[in-house]
């Protein structure tokens, strides 16, 4: 059975720089780290979880737009204040809800359980395979210098991020651009991934205990892909809180 002693490391050893919290003092991360998943296609399972998310996204935007949601009002705020044009780099929650009315993309029923759980809690979701972690997860304002792994025009490229852009990276470079906006190409989540990283985004008006239960909604969703699932939770916050927990 997979040991949960290597993800609590990872946990501990993971940051958020003070700089992070001095441009948002309500910034809340919860990270979750995974081991022991079975990979698999879309099932009926996956799928009935992206339904009700769209189905939940479809009603949300009959009574405003998107962008006037107010967890996607918070983050829109939280790019323009680092530099980035909210309207042109979208946050991963508002990528997918506005995706939701013609179809959630159906990936592999990993990518599509915490796609799901994204929007269905209202809350930037990202999923990395931590197998291919160099080193701990640290959010930070970028100097310019980290190279970032991705694909522009059908090619793998390096880019480099805006200097003060907020970013995750490891001791290899970047792991996602603009916060919770595009994730790289090294770290992310592959149809044969078996240990995983999530990062839950939340500012207010999301409460810590709304966060704390999207987390929950995922650990309860993920320990069905496999029967030796293991996961360890950290929340970070500018008030430091309960360090972790082992499920």
């Amino acid at each position: 059975m997979p040991s949960t002693q290597a993800l609590q490391e990872t946990l501990d050893a993971a940051q958020v720089e003070p700089a992070v919290f001095e441009l948002r003092p309500d910034y809340r991360a919860l990270l979750i780290a995974v081991d022991g998943l079975v990979p698999g296609a879309s099932d009926e399972a996956s799928n009935a979880l992206l339904e009700q998310a769209e189905e939940g996204a479809r009603t949300a935007l009959s009574e405003q737009k998107a962008e006037h949601l107010p967890h996607i009002a918070a983050w829109r705020e939280a790019y323009q204040a680092f530099g980035a044009k909210p309207n042109r780099t979208r946050n991963s929650l508002e990528a997918l809800v506005r995706r939701a009315d013609a179809g959630l993309p159906r990936v592999n029923r990993l990518t599509d359980l915490y796609n799901a759980i994204s929007v269905m809690h209202q809350i930037p979701l990202g999923g990395e395979d931590l197998a291919r972690y160099s080193g701990a997860p640290r959010l930070v304002r970028a100097t310019g210098q980290e190279p970032f792994d991705t694909i522009a025009s059908g090619e793998p490229v390096v880019e480099y991020p805006d200097a003060g852009e907020v970013l995750w990276c490891d001791d290899d470079g970047v792991t996602c651009r603009r916060w919770n906006w595009r994730q790289g190409r090294r770290t992310q989540l592959r149809d044969e991934t078996t240990s995983a990283l999530f990062i839950l985004d939340a500012l207010a008006p999301m409460s810590t205990e709304s966060l704390l239960a999207a987390g929950a909604d995922l650990t309860k969703h993920l320990s069905t892909l496999g029967s030796e699932v293991v996961s360890v939770q950290r929340l970070i916050s500018h008030r430091p809180a309960p360090h972790s927990t082992a499920r």
